[in-house]
């Protein structure tokens, strides 16, 4: 279970949280312009735009969660169970397995329509990246600091849908997130207003009333009318630190807690990690369960002619600063 979101001040943010039970040694990886990827049926791209996100890597191949590549464009791919259906290839399009889909996408594109027009043309092929990581049932949010997608292959094809408000979650399918969120039309960050009964004299006794009825459980519905209610309202200056706050404040609304959502065998499901990048400027921000401390890596700061992955193995334990 997963949240994705946007968010923009003066520059464009775009981040995630990722929730499971276990981590599969997560990493923030930088893919440089010239990493070589080989492509299975699209075939190999030595040159192409440089990447930062979080990825698990094997055998030198960086299988990102989410990334943003140097020109601002931001993919991540949300569990999507039940309803991602991929194929077998077919000819006359783009044929493109369901582990490669972020690259592919944000080594060639610089703006969502650039995807958009990709996405039009691919099949996503059911070809698992190795025996022991199955394929991944997914969908995907793309977006830019203008534009913001969500793509999803079901049992009719490709499907690609216009993102107002900016979040993914995971189920159901995205045209009936967004539909449900008539129900919620009501809600609001203002006091609320009496139209119970004419003649009734009601007035609000709290702070905070105009949002009653904000669904408060971990679902993957109600996270995303809760995220979408937050980031849609939330407010913040324009500096660095201000945005990068509030971001992580937005996904915060999601979080999960060790315990509240009970798996098997004693697992539970929690946020393994809550992620901000400025796409802007190419700095990737995240915290862990375990490390609330906002931890940063500046893309730019490392060779990005390089052909080699640059790898941050997580910071997982708690960082405390003492006052006395």
């Amino acid at each position: 279970m997963c949240t994705a979101a946007t968010y923009r001040t003066k520059d464009f943010y775009f981040g995630r949280t990722l929730d499971n039970a276990f981590s599969y040694g997560d990493e923030v990886v930088i893919t440089p312009r010239n990493y070589p990827f080989h492509f299975i049926e699209a075939g190999d791209c030595n040159t192409h735009y440089a990447l930062v996100g979080m990825s698990h890597v094997a055998g030198d191949y960086p299988l990102y969660y989410d990334a943003v590549n140097e020109k601002g464009l931001g993919m991540a791919g949300l569990n999507f169970v039940g309803n991602a259906v991929y194929g077998k290839r077919k000819d006359g399009k783009d044929n493109i397995a369901q582990f490669e889909l972020i690259p592919w996408i944000l080594c060639q594109c610089a703006a969502v329509e650039e995807a958009r027009a990709l996405v039009e043309k691919m099949n996503l092929l059911d070809v698992s990246f190795n025996a022991a990581l199955p394929v991944a049932q997914l969908h995907w949010m793309i977006a830019d600091k203008e534009k913001c997608i969500v793509v999803e292959s079901v049992q009719e094809g490709i499907k690609i849908y216009d993102n107002p408000v900016g979040v993914l979650t995971n189920n159901p399918p995205f045209d009936q997130q967004m539909f449900h969120l008539n129900n919620y039309m009501h809600l609001s960050a203002k006091p609320p207003v009496n139209t119970f009964a004419q003649g009734l004299k009601l007035e609000p006794y709290s702070l905070g009333m105009g949002a009653i009825g904000l669904p408060g459980d971990l679902s993957s519905q109600s996270r995303f009318v809760r995220a979408a209610f937050v980031r849609m309202n939330a407010v913040s200056r324009d500096g660095e630190a201000e945005s990068v706050s509030q971001f992580f404040h937005i996904l915060g609304a999601v979080d999960q807690q060790r315990g509240c959502c009970e798996l098997k065998d004693g697992q539970y499901e929690t946020t393994i990690y809550t992620s901000c990048c400025n796409a802007d400027q190419g700095i990737y921000y995240y915290t862990s369960y375990d490390n609330h401390q906002i931890t940063a890596v500046d893309m730019f700061k490392e060779p990005l002619e390089s052909r080699n992955l640059v790898r941050y193995p997580l910071i997982k334990e708690e960082q405390i600063k003492w006052q006395n």
